[in-house]
């Protein structure tokens, strides 16, 4: 006969059995287990990819190229694109990564499509973008006749040509920031405003001259 066990000793031997099947696991699977559902969660979804386009760079492109605006202007024009354009690659290529479903599901050509586009047109902006920092690198300042004189001025603003460098991440980039800091002393003095010209009865000279 089958001898009924008490309810303690059946407590007892289901507590036993459990732990021996329950794996115990560490901090740092945890960890990863769930940094994996956040990705996934927080990860962009077909719908949202399907907005996404690098086909219209045709107008900033326009902007950036026209050799009639200032260069300062041109500069920023092509940090903006540019940034964005990487951007935009970033959030498909991260989201296929982390979602690799999005790149075999019904009309995933579509998506995969788009993501080489951009992919694409990155690399074809920064190619123009520093062969346009490195342009301006070489050859920062101009001269000028003022007041008779010949002083070096700058091509165009260095702050934003130093943020063009850190935006574009090349290799040299220390050389680069390196060279603009060095162009930077050569410039000529700015000229003080009007309002702070020393009051003379000839007219005399501005600072800086």
């Amino acid at each position: 006969m089958l001898r009924r066990l008490s309810a303690p000793t059946a407590v007892t031997l289901l507590l036993l059995s459990a732990s021996g099947c329950v794996k115990e696991i560490t901090s740092d699977e945890r960890l990863d287990r769930e940094t994996q559902n956040l990705a996934v969660k927080d990860t962009p979804g077909a719908a949202e990819l399907q907005k996404l386009t690098c086909d219209d760079t045709t107008d900033a492109l326009g902007k950036a190229r026209n050799v009639n605006r200032p260069e300062t202007d041109r500069l920023v024009d092509y940090i903006e694109l540019y940034s964005s354009l990487r951007k935009r690659t970033t959030t498909f290529e991260e989201a296929m990564s982390r979602n690799p479903d999005l790149s075999y599901r019904e009309g995933s050509q579509q998506l995969v499509n788009a993501k080489d586009t951009c992919i694409q047109q990155t690399a074809d902006v920064r190619v123009e973008f520093e062969t346009y920092i490195r342009e301006l690198v070489d050859v920062p300042t101009v001269q000028e006749i003022k007041g008779g004189n010949t002083v070096t001025i700058a091509r165009l603003d260095f702050n934003t040509l130093r943020q063009a460098i850190e935006t574009l991440e090349p290799d040299d980039k220390d050389s680069l920031l390196t060279r603009v800091a060095n162009a930077e002393k050569k410039v000529a003095p700015a000229s003080a405003p009007a309002s702070e010209e020393p009051a003379t009865t000839t007219g005399g000279r501005k600072r800086g001259k």
